[in-house]
């Protein structure tokens, strides 16, 4: 798919949105869908899709069901499984793209660097790598939050002489075939991976830091006659997906209200590891020794059986070093490898700093965020940086649903804003600071007493231990958070001074509190 030439770029636009995975593709669908065109999506690689653009290792799925894992206004009667794979969702995505006439919306190839508020014109000015800046009345940042691969310090990495890469940059064009491979990780992308590779490798090594918490994965085909259905009578799809939202969201009441349902899911995460690996010494070492749903709990029903193939070894001893042909643990056993797969995450903390953007008196996001941490009110806005949003900003993940709500209640957040901003005859709107300092204290308080924040090591948390990452409430109350529009939570301004005041309007459309 091919987005608009670089001569087709406009120098100003009303509208800059950075990133085209399910947050940036959805904020244009819906831009277009409500009479917004004078907006460009910029795209750093050759092609949209974000995650499911770049995730392209064996077995990569999404945990999620799939009639959950779209947007509500596209749903997709067309998926072949429960839980769809990888090369499905990207293309339900390129599908997207043509079908709400966003495709040459999209420019690639168009890294964004910076982006600077202009106080006096009352616009972002937003550079490009390799092209002329955009002026942009409004700066939306979709890059996502699991893309940077982070890349582990293991002493020796460097000298090693066979190949090495990250699950999210997959070689494809290196042959497992009868290789000596180790995996480092065990974390969700491990779990698909290794026993999608276990069968065509000489030798399999996983190197383990911490075992995860599992569940099994109730996979199957969708049988033609549900896709039938669906394609035919589009309700049955509507109350599949809600079904399936309804259960997953009473589901997360354990993590996010009631601590009682931890230690039933415990429980069964316990009995299913009974189960599946008989050997009493292997199931010590795959019990974890911290509270479920503290780190990100996994779905899978070939993990453990692919553990126990005789041409696989769990090492749980931890990696002293590497050297140029083979990986030393910390009981100084060396073990030859051929090739290295590093199934180790994604970099959150670079997620979120990776722009420099510069708002009010020429003061950094970065800045503010060292200072006090990742924060923004309910994870899109932040003070004294006038017209940004964040998709999928602070506090905005998931541990228990589906992120593609999250990322529709974030839409349609920025839309009543942008409306906001029209009604006013404003030029801009920044949340006030005791507004957002609020939101954040709230968010805080019940991240404290969370599971998250119960003691063990996760990619939730930063260097210091802090979660920037999950909403600690059901996603029924971020709907409702994100829904409600209190005028006095923002400071609009025209090139004059103050906006006019909302409510002196007709035909208001806004639920002011």
């Amino acid at each position: 798919m091919r987005g608009a030439s670089v001569g087709r770029v406009p120098r100003s636009v009303d509208i800059v949105i950075v990133g085209s995975g399910f947050s940036g593709l959805g904020m244009a669908i819906q831009l277009m869908r409500s009479g917004r065109d004078d907006f460009v999506v910029l795209e750093q690689a050759a092609d949209l899709g974000g995650t499911w653009r770049d995730n392209t290792y064996p077995g990569c799925a999404c945990d999620v069901p799939s009639n959950l894992y779209s947007f509500s206004f596209a749903l997709n009667p067309e998926w072949s499984r429960t839980y769809p794979p990888q090369d499905e969702i990207w293309a339900y995505l390129r599908d997207c793209a043509e079908r709400f006439g966003v495709a040459d919306k999209i420019e690639y190839g168009a890294g964004v660097t910076s982006a600077v508020w202009d106080e006096d014109g009352g616009r972002w000015r937003v550079e490009v790598e390799g092209r002329e800046a955009i002026s942009a009345r409004v700066l939306v940042s979709a890059v996502g939050g699991l893309h940077v691969p982070k890349i582990p310090a293991l002493p020796g990495l460097d000298s090693f002489r066979g190949t090495v890469f990250h699950t999210a940059r997959w070689r494809h064009d290196v042959d497992l075939t009868g290789q000596r491979v180790a995996v480092i990780g065990t974390g969700a992308s491990a779990a698909q991976v290794v026993p999608s590779i276990a069968d065509r490798v000489a030798r399999l090594d996983v190197y383990q830091r911490t075992p995860p918490w599992i569940l099994p994965r109730v996979d199957r085909p969708t049988a033609e006659a549900e896709k039938q259905r669906y394609r035919h009578h589009p309700a049955a799809l509507r109350l599949a997906r809600a079904l399936t939202y309804w259960r997953l969201e009473t589901r997360g009441l354990g993590f996010t209200v009631s601590k009682r349902v931890q230690p039933v899911a415990r429980r069964m995460a316990r009995r299913y590891l009974e189960r599946k690996v008989p050997d009493a010494a292997l199931r010590a070492r795959l019990t974890p020794d911290y509270e479920f749903g503290c780190k990100r709990a996994l779905l899978s029903s070939d993990f453990y059986p692919a553990l126990q193939r005789p041409d696989v070894d769990l090492v749980t001893s931890g990696i002293a070093r590497v050297t140029p042909t083979g990986i030393v643990d910390q009981e100084g056993v060396e073990r030859p490898v051929d090739v290295v797969v590093l199934a180790t995450g994604f970099d959150v903390d670079a997620n979120v700093s990776q722009l420099q953007i510069v708002g009010r008196d020429g003061e950094s996001l970065n800045d503010r965020w060292a200072r006090e941490g990742a924060n923004a009110h309910l994870g899109i806005m932040v003070s004294g940086f006038p017209n940004l949003f964040l998709l999928l900003g602070p506090n905005t993940a998931l541990g228990h649903n589906s992120v593609l709500f999250m990322i529709e209640s974030q839409i349609r957040f920025v839309l009543d804003r942008l409306r906001l901003l029209d009604a006013a005859g404003a030029r801009q709107i920044d949340v006030r600071r005791e507004t957002q300092e609020r939101s954040v204290r709230d968010v805080r308080r019940r991240l404290a007493s969370s599971v998250w924040l119960s003691g063990c090591r996760s990619w939730y948390l930063d260097e210091e231990g802090r979660n920037f990452t999950i909403w600690p409430r059901t996603t029924v109350r971020y709907w409702w958070e994100t829904r409600w529009l209190r005028r006095s939570d923002y400071r609009l301004e025209t090139e004059r001074g103050r906006a006019r005041p909302v409510a002196a309007l007709r035909d208001n459309p806004y639920r002011v509190m």
